[in-house]
């Protein structure tokens, strides 16, 4: 056991380089399991080509090619956990079945992701197939990089004769069932995280490492969920730690209405909140790869996995949108997953009316200028509205303590130990810092923290120098506050704190022991070194679960900010931030105010299609705003030049007496603009057969269009 226990400790001590930032060349990017066709001709940079199978008669290679001869950069994805691989479970590949591989839930059911195919327990037959058949055979396609999507083990599985066998050779004993009490649970679940670890381990570096055979440079990505929702949804996944690999480049944030809709409790009201989880969800993922260098695009889907309607894809879209776009350093997106879903799908028209149809075009439009803007979307120094400063510890083993049922008494309802921490500020307007406790080695980690807010109800520290690195912190003048009563059944597992000589009865004890304070610390203020702790013996769930539950928690929370800064927090309803030209706006309910946000300014507002110049827009609590400053452009108001567009723009011209450019995006779709030009036109000559539609603004010297989009472009000539 004492070989196991050290496990989290040797991944860090062997893993822990820095690798440099990627090239921006590629910042948007998309993923499809189809071949290129007019009506998919989306604007972005990559495409993301799924899986080596194929698809109605078009091989792999010939749906990569399909995309590389309309002038995308080509990447490749599969799944690491379940996919295509039916020649794998069916013994094609090597002759042998193997159905025992397959995640198991304790009545004896396979978890299946699709025919013939299981959510997989990663053994190391089933990764030399990875390695043959889907990454041997991307990168002789010529793809230099890999994605191997959603690592997921679920918490309630881990009762395969697989998984039992993984067990043995893991922790040198014979399996245990899970639920029969807390530290099987533990000893399960960080087990799964291993296997996917060791599998996204073994698989990048036989990537570069052919890829290096071959003279060429392969990078190695992933694809997965936040480890917010990853922990509400009960699965396990390496998350932080693969941050943390040489062999691993970096991640797609995989954040959108499926998994920000899931609802959770605040002020005794559980609901969906789907801005303010997605702000957290891409925070946690911001967390993980800020400290470490490494590359994240964050994705969001225009729709989701379950089918709702189109008034509620929209509403959401905006939602988890804007939370993307309120980190204001990073500018790589994964803009759509799935195009041939979003284009060609069937999806009910409004909760009132179930009749099915494809993408509305005020949709598709609305859709199309939020991608052309997140393909000009700067990075900025500038900073998100609110009190800076204010963290919350989150570590991988949040999916340890999860399963489908409580075990020995402990339950922790959608994750409210982890909200009921980040959500009284988060609805206060606090842009909070999600510090990974895999991350507290790095300095970066802490530069902007002033106050740690933290827990181990419901996650634990897999190291003792995590403990360390916190306390250190805090000696040299870091404010804690530790909220937890300590008294889960998992605070007993055996661990590092408790074994090897250790004594201590939860790893809280040691913490404060480094600290200088009484092991079994009362509630109360303690002064560390030049920092300091207050200490809560309440579980955070109870600042949630019950009307008005947080105020004592943001009471303590003010105070020690203030004593900190000088100043206390400035508690608001809304995020506001300005990236370059746009302005970007999230007003919350359920918040310190009800009221209204004006904002007064000379804009294009970028959530209607028509793109109306305003000189006011008023944003209502629950509502989001995006819009682009008309006193910020780009260029000098001198030059023409194309503001907002629903299309990907080329073959731009300007001289003495015209302005011309060609506009491309999918077809059966509907494209608008705003181009501001010096005076009103003489004359504007679209090459299209459908009704074109033009007004000019006077104030903004703005000329507004609008046309049937073409996959190989539309020719515009404006004559000044």
């Amino acid at each position: 056991m004492k070989a196991i226990i050290k496990f989290s400790a040797l991944l860090l001590a062997v893993f822990c380089v820095s690798v440099p930032l990627l090239s921006q060349n590629e910042k948007t990017v998309f993923q499809t399991g189809t071949y290129w066709r007019p009506q998919l001709n989306v604007d972005a940079q990559a495409a993301i080509v799924y899986g080596t199978h194929p698809l109605e008669n078009c091989t792999f290679e010939e749906r990569v090619a399909s995309w590389r001869e309309r002038g995308y950069t080509t990447y490749f994805m599969t799944g690491i956990a379940w996919g295509e691989y039916q020649e794998y479970f069916t013994g094609k590949w090597d002759g042998q079945r193997h159905d025992d591989e397959g995640q198991m839930r304790r009545n004896g059911e396979v978890i299946w992701h699709g025919k013939d195919v299981p959510y997989v327990v990663p053994t190391m037959n089933f990764l030399a197939y990875m390695k043959e058949r889907q990454i041997k055979r991307a990168i002789d396609a010529g793809i230099d990089y890999i994605f191997l999507e959603e690592p997921e083990f679920w918490a309630f599985a881990g009762y395969s004769e697989a998984f039992k066998r993984e067990w043995k050779a893991f922790y040198g004993f014979d399996w245990r069932p899970q639920d029969a009490s807390a530290e099987n649970l533990y000893l399960s679940n960080k087990l799964k995280y291993h296997l996917y670890y060791r599998a996204l381990r073994e698989c990048f570096t036989y990537a570069k490492e052919y890829g290096k055979s071959l003279g060429r440079t392969i990078y190695c990505f992933v694809p997965t969920h936040s480890l917010v929702n990853y922990s509400q949804w009960r699965i396990v996944s390496p998350e932080a730690s693969l941050a943390l690999m040489d062999c691993m480049d970096g991640y797609i944030a995989q954040v959108w209405t499926g998994t920000s809709r899931e609802p959770n409790y605040y002020q005794g009201n559980y609901r969906e909140r789907v801005f303010e989880t997605a702000f957290l969800e891409y925070g946690s993922m911001h967390s993980m790869t800020a400290p470490t260098n490494r590359k994240v695009f964050f994705l969001t889907d225009p729709i989701e996995d379950r089918p709702r309607d189109w008034d509620d894809y929209i509403r959401n879209y905006r939602a988890t949108y804007i939370a993307q776009m309120l980190y204001p350093r990073n500018n790589n997106y994964e803009i759509m997953p799935w195009p041939e879903r979003i284009y060609e799908g069937l999806y009910q028209v409004s909760s009132r009316d179930e009749t099915k149809i494809r993408i509305p075009r005020s949709f598709s439009t609305q859709m199309h200028i939020m991608i052309n803007a997140s393909n000009r979307m700067p990075c900025t120094e500038n900073q998100l509205s609110g009190t800076k400063g204010i963290g919350v510890l989150m570590a991988n083993t949040l999916m340890f303590q999860r399963n489908d049922q409580p075990v020995d008494g402990y339950d922790d309802p959608q994750l409210s130990n982890f909200y009921g921490l980040a959500m009284p500020f988060v609805k206060r307007g606090v842009p909070v810092e999600l510090v990974q406790i895999e991350n507290t080695a790095e300095k970066n980690t802490w530069k902007d923290v002033k106050v740690l807010l933290m827990t181990y109800s419901n996650m634990k520290p897999m190291d003792e120098d995590m403990n360390r690195n916190i306390a250190a912190w805090v000696k040299s003048g870091g404010c804690l506050v530790y909220v937890s009563r300590d008294t889960d059944p998992f605070q007993s597992v055996q661990e590092w704190w408790n074994q090897d000589g250790e004594k201590f009865n939860a790893p809280s004890e040691h913490l404060f022991d480094l600290l200088g304070m009484p092991r079994v610390a009362g509630e109360g203020l303690y002064t560390c070194g030049k920092g300091s702790v207050y200490v809560f013996r309440k579980d955070p769930k109870e600042f949630v679960m019950q009307p008005e539950g947080e105020s004592a928690l943001v009471d303590v929370v003010s105070g020690l900010y203030k004593d900190k800064t000088g100043g206390a927090p400035d508690f608001r309803n809304y995020f506001f931030l300005e990236r370059g030209p746009y302005t970007i706006v999230s007003v919350m309910d359920e918040s310190v105010s009800s009221e209204t946000l004006r904002l007064n300014g000379f804009y294009i507002d970028l959530f209607d299609k028509e793109l109306p110049v305003v000189r006011e827009k008023v944003v209502s609590p629950g509502e989001q705003a995006f819009l682009y400053d008309l006193k910020k452009m780009e260029k000098k108001r001198s030059e023409p030049q194309i503001l907002v567009s629903a299309g990907k723009v080329t073959e731009e011209k300007v001289t003495a007496d015209k302005y011309s450019f060609t506009v491309k995006a999918p077809e059966e779709t509907t494209n608008v603009m705003r181009i501001l030009l010096t005076a009103k036109p003489e004359r504007v000559v679209v090459d299209t057969n459908s009704d074109v539609s033009q007004s000019w603004d006077e104030e903004s010297k703005t000329l507004f269009l609008s046309f049937e989009n073409k996959a190989d472009g539309v020719s515009v000539r404006i004559i000044r």
